[in-house]
């Protein structure tokens, strides 16, 4: 050491780089992704769409209701009875207003069924409903 007008210079420990607000700052970002992420939400049953020719690819958030060819109905891996479909897709439509309703139904489903879920969609009032074909 050496000493100089009776200060001491004492040697530098703490010379690194303190990473603490850096990890803050990434475990804040990290929530932020987390909580605006949106998550796709699929139904519990795989369909075969017949195939379009005019397919047109949605953006949004939609509410994915799938009808199977035995005329099972499905809505977020859920089977809803056929009564209780125009319930679910209200609670749906008002957590998310701009989505629209797509029907994927099976090519050996019955058009009763696809009738009834698009006249369901409509009493919720959701007025943009689509069905989903293969391109």
């Amino acid at each position: 050491m050496r000493r100089i007008a009776g200060f001491e210079k004492e040697p530098d420990d703490e010379s690194g780089i303190d990473l603490t607000p850096m990890l803050d700052v990434v475990f804040i970002m990290l929530i932020f992704f987390i909580v605006t992420a949106s998550f796709i939400k699929e139904a519990g049953l795989e369909v075969n769409s017949p195939d379009q020719s005019q397919a047109q690819k949605q953006e949004k958030q939609n509410i994915i209701v799938r009808i199977g060819p035995k005329g099972d109905i499905w809505i977020n891996r859920r089977r809803i009875d056929v009564r209780n479909v125009q319930a679910n897709i209200a609670r749906l439509h008002a957590e998310d207003p701009q989505g629209a309703v797509v029907i994927q139904a099976d090519q050996a489903s019955t058009n009763d069924k696809l009738v009834a879920v698009m006249d369901a969609a409509r009493a919720a009032g959701v007025f943009n409903v689509s069905i989903a074909a293969q391109p």
